[in-house]
């Protein structure tokens, strides 16, 4: 994996996830998502002290356990706190296949979604949960209200 130079750039908004192994987790996540290795930090021992990958202009951190607060999914039960969302521009059939090769779990299949995106959801080998989207209809904020029988706010 090639480490592309960061020092100029910081995303002002990251999210942090932990894993049991993180050399690991950026290979799968390579793998399965394309996020690419921006930054790596290792102690002495050659263990992930702090990594970070980016996936166009965001980033993802990418950590080891590192206090009671800070655990993988597969140290609690398969508990999650969070779930990662990724927006994609390519179809996301094909991106839900590579994830599956890459040994994510697949707990929904791609599908349409009343405000206009096609999305599935995954989770990693170590319990993480993330949803990946690609826009396949311009809808309006009445159309999806209509369809959803949800009362929407803020709609762009």
């Amino acid at each position: 994996m090639a480490v592309p130079n960061t020092k100029d750039w910081r995303a002002p908004l990251m999210s942090a996830v932990c894993y049991r192994d993180p050399k690991a987790a950026l290979k799968f996540l390579e793998a399965a998502f394309g996020f690419e290795l921006s930054m790596l930090i290792e102690d002495d021992q050659g263990n992930v002290a702090h990594s970070e990958m980016r996936f166009g202009d965001a980033v993802v951190m990418v950590g080891s356990e590192w206090s009671d607060d800070h655990k993988s999914p597969a140290s609690i039960g398969g508990k999650n706190t969070q779930t990662v969302h990724i927006q994609i521009d390519t179809d996301v059939d094909a991106h839900c296949e590579r994830a599956r090769k890459a040994s994510f779990e697949i707990l929904v299949e791609p599908a349409d979604q009343f405000y206009g995106d096609r999305t599935y959801r995954c989770r990693d080998p170590e319990g993480h949960i993330w949803t990946v989207a690609q826009t396949v209809q311009a809808v309006s904020r009445e159309e999806a209200e209509q369809a959803s029988g949800l009362k929407i706010t803020g709609w762009i």
